[in-house]
C-alpha cells in the first residue's frame, strides 16, 4: 500500500467528496474531479456487451477528447437499469456541467456497485450540490476513499516527470477487489497530470499502457459492466503538447505505465479475500499471444489458488490449465518454478514439493513455467481464492 505522503497531484485539479446514501448512509460515497481549465481526455472501456448507462455516456462523450469534469459514485452501478438509467447519467453530466458554466458533454460520469438498481436520484441530487460547494476543500486521496466499495484500502500512485526544465505529474486512483478480468480496464481508474498531451497521442498511450497492466490482471475471471478508464491532460505544465513523435513522448509513456502497472498491483493485492499475491510468468512460449493464453488458464484457475492458498505446491493442477489452455506445448519440455525453487523438470517431479511447500509461505508468489517452445514470455497478476471471497460475495447486496 502506498504511503499517502509521498503521492503528489498535478496542477489544475480539485476535488470534491460528499455523502448521498446511495447504498448505505455513514460514509462519502460520490466525489467530483474538476479540471481548471480544459483537458484533452483519453478513455478505455469495458468489453462487455451489457455495458452501464455511465459507460454508454462516457464512451459517447470520450470521441471529442475533450473533458472538465469527472462524477463518480460508489454503491449502485447503475447498470441494466433501461432508458431510467441513462436519463439520470445524463442529469449527472447536466447538473454539474451547468454549475461549471460548460456543455455537458465535457463531465464523464461513473457509477460502480450493484447491478439493476436504479439510482437514488432524489439523494444524489442534493450531494452533487454539496460537491460544487466544496469542490477545492478535499483532495485526491479523499476521492480514491469515496469509490472503495469491497476494496480495503484505497488504491492512488503517482510520477514526476521532466520535461525540458519544468516537471509535470501523473497521477492515478482506482477501486477494484472483485469481478476482475477487464480486458480493458480496471473497475474504475481515473488518471490526471498536468502536462499537455495531443489527443490522438493521448488516446495511444493510454490504450497501450492498460494493454500492459490491466489487461494482465485478474481476481475472478469475471468482467465488469462498468469499466472505465479516463485519463484528463489540462496542459497545465505549459509544455508543447507531447506528440507521437515529440522529445518527451517516451518518458511521458514510461510514466504512465508505471502509474497504470502500480494500480493493477494494488487492485490485484487487494483482491477479495485474498492473503496472497501471485504472478504467472510463462516463458519459452512460441509467441506472446500463446505465452498469456496460458498464463491466464493457469491464473484463473480455481484449483491453483486454492492451493497456493492451502500452501500446497499442487504443480498437477498448474500443468491441467496448461493443458486446456489451447496452446500447443510439449509436456515433457516443460519446467515449472515456484518462488525459483524447481517443482518440475521435463514434466515430470523434481522432488521438491516440500521445499516449495515452504516458499508458498510467503506472501507474494511467482510462479514460472518455461515451456521450452520459443521465445517469448508473458506475465499475469493474480491472487489466492479463500473462504472470504465466498462470504464478501454471498453478502454484497445485504
Amino acid at each position: 500500500m502506498p504511503e499517502y505522503s509521498d503521492i503528489k497531484t498535478p496542477e489544475g485539479f480539485l476535488f470534491s467528496v460528499a455523502e448521498a446514501a446511495i447504498k448505505k448512509p455513514g460514509r462519502k460515497d460520490i466525489a467530483l474531479i474538476v479540471s481548471e481549465a480544459e483537458a484533452n481526455v483519453a478513455g478505455t472501456f469495458t468489453t462487455n456487451a451489457v455495458k452501464a448507462a455511465p459507460v454508454r455516456l462516457c464512451m459517447r462523450n470520450v470521441k471529442s477528447g475533450r473533458g472538465r469534469a469527472i462524477i463518480v459514485n460508489s454503491g449502485n452501478a447503475n447498470a441494466c437499469t433501461g432508458t431510467q438509467g441513462l436519463k439520470d447519467a445524463g442529469e449527472i453530466a447536466s447538473h454539474i456541467s451547468q454549475h461549471l458554466g460548460v456543455k455537458s458533454s465535457l463531465s464523464y460520469v461513473c457509477s460502480t456497485g450493484v447491478i439493476g438498481t436504479p439510482l437514488p436520484m432524489t439523494r444524489i441530487n442534493p450531494a452533487l450540490d454539496i460537491l460544487i460547494e466544496n469542490v477545492g476543500n478535499y483532495s485526491f486521496i479523499d476521492v480514491a476513499k469515496a469509490i472503495m466499495t469491497t476494496d480495503t484500502f484505497p488504491k492512488t500512485t503517482s510520477q514526476e516527470v521532466k520535461i525540458g526544465k519544468k516537471a509535470g505529474v501523473i497521477s492515478g486512483i482506482c477501486k477494484g477487489a472483485g469481478m476482475i478480468q477487464p480486458n480493458m480496464a480496471t473497475m474504475l481508474c481515473f488518471i490526471i497530470t498536468d502536462i499537455a498531451v495531443e489527443r490522438k497521442t493521448l488516446q495511444s498511450l493510454l490504450k497501450d499502457s492498460v494493454r500492459r497492466s490491466f489487461n494482465l490482471i485478474t481476481i475472478d475471471g469475471d468482467m465488469s459492466t462498468n469499466d472505465t478508464v479516463l485519463l484528463m491532460a489540462n496542459g497545465m505544465l505549459g509544455n508543447k503538447p507531447i506528440t507521437a513523435n515529440s522529445r518527451y513522448t517516451n518518458a511521458f509513456k514510461s510514466a504512465l505505465d508505471k502509474v497504470t502497472c502500480e494500480l493493477a498491483r494494488l487492485v490485484v493485492k487487494d483482491g477479495e479475500g485474498a492473503t496472497k499475491l501471485i504472478e504467472v510468468s510463462v516463458k519459452g512460449a512460441a509467441n506472446k499471444a500463446q505465452a498469456e493464453k496460458a498464463a491466464f488458464a493457469i491464473a484463473n484457475s480455481n484449483l491453483v489458488k486454492t492451493a497456493i492458498y492451502g500452501n500446497d505446491a499442487n504443480w498437477g493442477r498448474i500443468m491441467c490449465a496448461l493443458g486446456y489452455s489451447g496452446i500447443p506445448f510439449r509436456e515433457d519440455k516443460t519446467d515449472i518454478f515456484f518462488n525459483g525453487t524447481q517443482v518440475v523438470r521435463g514434466g515430470i517431479s523434481n522432488n521438491k514439493d516440500k521445499e516449495a511447500t515452504g516458499v508458498l509461505k510467503s506472501k507474494e508468489i511467482k510462479i514460472t513455467i518455461d515451456l521450452h517452445s520459443g521465445k517469448s514470455s508473458a506475465s499475469v497478476l493474480t491472487c489466492d481464492l479463500t473462504e472470504d471471497y465466498i462470504r464478501i460475495n454471498a453478502e454484497y447486496r445485504t
